[in-house]
């Protein structure tokens, strides 16, 4: 027997060995090993409550008072080692539902939730969404992110990068679903807050208010905490405020989502630098017990080339955006460079352009294959008419009468260097050349502006000049302190730091409880199993993921207006329908094995199980050579795989997906459902005979027994 990686998955394969073997030879020692693999299988299977566990603990105490044999002696210490070496496991099993390994089968949550940093139940969202009940889709997002519309219009979508339907042509549009759940609940007034515990007397300071701190802020709240955020902008959103432009991310959008935050009783303090107008000290005088540091990476890297710093056109984009973001919409210069290639390169090049810029270049040291922005977000500014210029390495800015004239560069090559993954830019010696320029925006990366937080000199710091924390809980050195965000972690996504921040609320609520912090990572909490969308494989296979209609290009080109337009009603419905439902689905293969290794009939021709090598996937197939036998759904582990009667029909679904119906055929007699025709066929050609079938007649098995066939009474009956 394989090992199992799952605890309760071993400690089940275990009981069952013992009671399988003839060791257990005392009734009552039996009764207790049976109660124990009960209440493991009720854990394995989601079916657990708040009783099991100390149950469980009860047991083995019982069995240990017995009797002292050495089969005893192993059950006791086995299940007690569970037990005691595996608690944060076995309560994912029962509190949030979900197996972190996925051998207990149905808690096995999609690869699209598990690749999130927030854990959101997609396929439940995303289905919800498929059924009009955009309301509860958001009720279901918000259970692990408090900003869904943010996320639905400038989240980096990793999800989408795991989704399986990808395997067959593209991955569901998962972010504009969100999106249009989002807007719809807050037009139709359905966007609300969860509830909330009662307080608990406890104050907690959130020191940024950014999309970390705000989202820590959400859960201690909901969890009876007093939270006062502190703020050194004049607004709350951080680097969602002033490091978007407002053409990819509204600020009401933000606005709203905050709005929320602020009704569960979150107090925001803006204009107000920890550090320089508020201290440690004053705050614990105040009664604050616990605090939060989401304060960003908003200080810029330098290019620490000569002329960088002798001319004030040189400016860094993380403050040429903020500046933007605040109001001061005055054009930088005619001719942009911009130096770098990751998102924020992309958003300065594109805003320089709406404030009037004629030339704008962005200069990146290798080529457009490793730019680690968003294509999509290329794609858009090269629409929008913004130059590249790959393989260029600037080397000197130039000017003249203290004003910019140009950038010196280099072109590169690429090198694979020893030990390396990925190639490297080196210099082309004697390629020097100058591009025109009356401005230089850096983008080459941001970092932690740690001055203010002097106080706390007990406070440790990677060599990344980053907050030191345990990832697992975001706690630093310092009792009392938590850090998340891009302090921690340097410039990531607003998902990451949406993550950072509901695994830090946890963590400071286990401080005040004195429960032990986690020593791994929680794992994403399956909110629910929601009946699937049904759709027809031929439907299923022709609906293909709808392009995003962009505002017009002339006006794209000098306005801030939002440029994505999102889907239609009818757009959303219809790309819900493309979800294979993966929170189900567990892709195990064993549905198409039966079919073509026992059965011989190899109907299932589903490409995509094969994550290694995945080949072609056409669900329509299966109607072709499928007999309706059941066999795929009677082995599949998770009821993924169905079979019904229904409507004088039998039906062969995979989570929803309609395989292949086919008319049933009934006992002339009795009424008796016999099957479809195509099966009993079949049957006969196998097995002699099935009931009694011609092309006129139909009677089933107990009836042909029974000597009643009216058209053959020479027949023999069925043999199985």
């Amino acid at each position: 027997m394989p090992e199992k990686s799952c605890p309760v998955s071993a400690a089940i394969a275990e009981l069952d060995d013992l009671l399988q073997s003839n060791r257990l030879d005392k009734p009552k020692i039996r009764r207790i090993v049976e109660e124990m693999r009960l209440l493991l299988n009720d854990i394995a299977w989601g079916r657990a409550g708040g009783d099991h566990l100390p149950a469980m603990e009860s047991l083995v105490q019982e069995i240990g008072d017995i009797s002292s044999d050495a089969v005893v002696d192993h059950v006791k210490t086995f299940v007690e080692s569970i037990l005691q070496d595996h608690p944060e496991t076995i309560r994912s099993h029962i509190e949030s539902h979900n197996c972190p390994s996925g051998e207990c089968v149905k808690l096995a949550p999609a690869p699209c939730q598990m690749t999130c940093p927030a854990g959101i139940d997609i396929p439940t969202y995303v289905t919800l969404i498929g059924q009009g009940k955009d309301a509860e889709a958001i009720d279901v997002i918000r259970k692990d992110n408090p900003f869904p519309w943010v996320c639905g219009l400038v989240c980096t979508r990793p999800c989408e990068l795991m989704c399986i339907r990808g395997r067959i042509d593209k991955p569901v549009s998962i972010k504009f679903l969100k999106a249009f759940a989002a807007e719809r609940a807050f037009s139709h007034r359905e966007y609300r807050n969860p509830p909330k515990k009662p307080e608990n007397g406890h104050k907690v300071c959130v020191i940024g208010a950014g999309p970390g701190g705000m989202t820590a802020a959400y859960y201690l709240a909901l969890n009876g905490y007093q939270v006062r955020v502190i703020e050194a902008l004049p607004m709350a959103g951080g680097m969602m405020m002033v490091g978007i432009p407002r053409y990819r991310l509204p600020r009401e959008v933000i606005d709203r989502e905050v709005a929320m935050i602020e009704d569960l009783g979150v107090e925001f303090v803006f204009n107000t630098r920890f550090g320089r107008d508020l201290t440690m000290a004053q705050l614990k005088a105040e009664g604050f017990e616990a605090f939060l540091f989401a304060i960003g990476a908003h200080t810029s890297f330098k290019l620490r080339i000569p002329g960088e710093t002798d001319y004030p056109q040189v400016i860094d984009a993380i403050e040429f955006l903020r500046n933007v973001a605040l109001g001061d919409r005055h054009m930088p210069g005619k001719k942009i460079i911009i130096i770098g290639g990751g998102n924020v390169a992309i958003d300065a090049a594109r805003t320089s352009l709406r404030l009037g810029c004629e030339e704008v270049t962005i200069a990146y040291r290798r080529a457009r294959t490793e730019m680690p922005a968003d294509e999509e977000e290329v794609e858009q500014a090269e629409e929008e008419g913004i130059h590249f210029s790959f393989l260029t390495i600037p080397v000197e800015v130039v000017g003249k009468e203290g004003s910019v004239t140009a950038l010196k560069c280099l072109r590169a090559e690429l090198v694979q260097r020893e030990g390396s993954s990925r190639k490297s830019p080196v210099p082309v010696m004697g390629s020097d050349h100058f591009m025109e320029a009356d401005a230089v925006i850096c983008a080459i990366g941001q970092q932690v502006d740690h001055q203010w937080l002097s106080e706390l000199s007990e406070l440790k710091w990677t060599r990344r000049n980053t907050i030191d924390v345990d990832m697992s809980s975001m706690a630093t050195n310092i009792e009392g302190v938590f850090a998340i965000g891009d302090a921690v972690t340097g410039p990531a996504t607003v998902i990451e730091a949406i993550g950072g921040g509901k695994k830090a609320a946890e963590a400071v609520d286990r401080f005040f409880n004195g429960i032990p912090q986690r020593t791994m990572p929680p794992v994403p909490v399956r909110r629910a199993r929601v009946d699937w969308l049904e759709v027809p494989a031929s439907t299923k296979m022709v609906l293909k993921r709808p392009e995003m209609e962009l505002l017009n290009i002339d006006r794209r080109r000098i306005m801030f207006q939002q440029v994505e337009l999102g889907y239609s009603e009818n757009q959303v419905r219809e790309e819900a329908r493309r979800c294979l439902r993966c929170d189900i689905c567990r892709r195990c293969g064993d549905c198409v094995k039966v079919c073509r290794d026992q059965m011989k009939i190899d109907a299932l021709q589903m490409g995509y199980l094969d994550f290694d090598h995945p080949v072609k996937t056409d669900f329509r197939l299966t109607e072709v050579k499928c007999i309706a036998c059941g066999a795929c759904a009677e082995n599949c582990s998770n009821n993924a795989m169905q079979i019904i009667d229904r409507d004088n029909e039998r039906i062969l679904s995979l989570c929803g997906t309609i395989l292949n119906r086919q008319k049933l055929v009934y006992c002339e007699n009795c009424g008796t459902v016999i099957g479809p025709a195509k099966y009993l066929d079949f049957i006969k050609k196998r097995f002699d005979k099935a009931g009694q079938v011609d092309a006129d007649h139909a009677v089933c098995e107990a009836c042909a027994r029974k000597r009643v066939v009216p058209f053959d009474t020479e027949s023999v009956p069925v043999k199985r």
